[in-house]
């Protein structure tokens, strides 16, 4: 198993920024693939970005690119999402997950999720 802490949400106005956290503990080296989702109000999950815990390579959704950066610290077991130039589309739960498989396509390819972390972006 492996459990996932997410932090650092919150309320931010349109433009600004934040820093998504995520703590992995338990059995961490079972899995290949970090990566952020998103889900808002009335909508299905998304995926934001990834990232592979070995390379580091990564990959986002295409309306953050350019704002958004996924990193990763192996030695504390920690993933992060840092969000800039956020505005209202933005607004939505951030859930950190944890993928087994080497190539995950989707939410459904994720073993492991966080409790996810609000994030609120006032225009």
């Amino acid at each position: 198993q492996v459990q996932l802490v997410e932090s650092g949400g919150g309320l931010v106005q349109a433009g600004g920024s934040l820093r998504l956290s995520c703590a992995a503990s338990g059995r961490t080296f079972s899995s290949k693939v970090m990566g952020w989702f998103r889900q808002a109000p009335g909508k299905e999950r998304e995926f934001v970005a990834a990232i592979w815990w070995s390379s580091g390579i990564t990959t986002y959704v295409d309306s953050v690119k350019g704002r958004f950066t996924i990193s990763r610290d192996n030695a504390q077991k920690m993933m992060y999402l840092q969000m800039n130039s956020l505005n209202p589309e933005d607004t939505a739960v951030y859930y950190c997950a944890a993928a087994q498989r080497t190539y995950p396509v989707g939410a459904a390819d994720y073993d492991y999720w966080g409790q996810g972390t609000q994030v609120t972006v006032s225009s």
